[in-house]
């Protein structure tokens, strides 16, 4: 049994839901390629994300958060220019900055894995499996955004949160789910 929002027949959506989704991540380059993805994904499909999620990677240099963070100019025109990707300007403009705030966050807290982790005590929350936001996600986004993050409302980062496995979220049904 799998959770029950997911499509069955999409293949790299099964292998996402199985093997990498809510299992917690603490690598700091896999905490920023979330982060960006989860950003992309408002206002769409995370399905969509996934489906361009190699050539993200190879657009945004494997999610380097200091070659994010020093895109140019002419880094963003090519990337608006990129159908492979989504060619949101604002999207993209939010991944540069949002990469430097990510700098600043590292600098303070020595890694982001150590700032994401603070909230719960580096400990996994439970969700139902059905809710969008809750007191964490409005906590984190409240605070990214303090510090100047775009595309981090508390429904994004509830999505991260459950991507990333802050906070387990698959439904109570779905044998995936680690508690």
């Amino acid at each position: 049994m799998r959770c029950s929002w997911l499509d069955e027949n999409d293949s790299v959506y099964v292998k996402y839901h199985d093997t990498e989704w809510g299992i917690p991540v603490h690598d700091d380059r896999k905490l920023f390629e979330m982060l960006i993805l989860e950003g992309f994904q408002a206002g769409l499909s995370w399905q969509c994300i996934l489906h361009k999620r190699e050539a993200f990677r190879q657009c945004f240099d494997c999610f380097d958060v200091q070659k994010v963070a020093h895109f140019s100019d002419e880094k963003i025109k090519l990337l608006m220019e990129n159908s492979a990707i989504i060619r949101n300007k604002l999207k993209i403009q939010s991944a540069i900055t949002n990469a430097r705030i990510f700098i600043k966050i590292v600098q303070e807290f020595k890694t982001f894995d150590a700032y994401l982790w603070h909230w719960t005590k580096g400990k996994t929350i439970q969700s139902d499996g059905i809710e969008t936001t809750n007191e964490l996600s409005d906590k984190i986004s409240k605070d990214l955004k303090k510090r100047g993050m775009k595309f981090v409302g508390s429904t994004i980062v509830f999505s991260y949160l459950c991507a990333v496995g802050v906070i387990e979220a698959h439904t109570p049904e779905c044998d995936f789910r680690r508690h």
